[in-house]
């Protein structure tokens, strides 16, 4: 079995291993979104269901007295529901998380057209 000289190890050379350690901090800095994301949407549903019950309870209570504190509190929670809603559907579906999926369909999709226009030409 034929030796390998000292200068030609198995490591990457200096310039990959850089890019793959960017490449890996990218990676973590993304999982610690994603992760943030989720325990904030844990949250914001935990507190829509708060609300929701509270909301319930004072549509209850509207019903037998038409208090103006109550319907005060009606209109601020129904703002705060929709204001967690529209959170939640924000914070999980960002432009960030579909920007590399949507150039990637983009380029496929533009690739396939070129294909298509040249079997085209070569067929016809």
């Amino acid at each position: 079995m034929p030796r390998r000289p000292k200068g030609s190890d198995t490591s990457p050379p200096l310039g990959d291993q850089e890019q793959f350690e960017r490449s890996l901090l990218e990676v973590e800095t993304s999982l610690a979104d994603l992760k943030e994301r989720y325990v904030q949407a844990q949250q914001d549903k935990q507190r829509q269901a708060e609300l929701q019950e509270r909301l319930d309870e004072i549509k209850k209570e509207q019903k037998l007295s038409q208090q103006r504190q109550l319907q005060v509190e009606l209109r601020r929670i129904k703002e705060e529901l929709d204001t967690i809603e529209l959170n939640l559907e924000s914070r999980l579906f960002s432009w960030d998380s579909l920007k590399e999926p949507f150039w990637q369909a983009v380029r496929f999709a533009g690739l396939g057209i070129v294909v298509g226009w040249i079997l085209k030409s070569c067929a016809g």
